[in-house]
């Protein structure tokens, strides 16, 4: 089973997307968009951004945990991770990113 891309309705009706790997760990959650076709082109802009490598930026929290970022050519923030328990499962979490998002079908949870 390969990734794929869920997407949700929130709560105040607007719509937010994860990127969830074969193993059901969600490795990527994006912004919240008011817009449904907001939140297909954000998911759009992952999988061409995601095979660059460039685009994650590695952050650590105040508490000293690494995560990412997922900024598009522009530099806006398309996603965030997970807090990862240390810098190697980050760039596990990346990796994973770019092998899944590219192919990884949509499933529309909204309805």
């Amino acid at each position: 089973m390969a990734g794929r891309f869920e997407l949700r309705r929130t709560s105040n009706d607007q719509f937010r997307f994860n990127l969830v790997a074969a193993n059901g760990e969600i490795i990527l959650t994006s912004e919240t968009y008011v817009h449904r076709q907001g939140a297909e082109n954000g998911i759009e802009s992952v999988r061409n951004n995601a095979r660059h490598d460039q685009r994650f930026e590695r952050k650590v929290a105040v508490d000293g945990s690494p995560y990412f970022v997922l900024k598009a050519g522009n530099g806006e923030i398309i996603g965030n991770s997970e807090m990862y328990s240390s810098h190697s499962a980050m760039e596990h979490g990346i990796a994973s990113v770019q092998h899944n998002a590219p192919a990884a079908p949509l499933h529309d949870l909204t309805v």
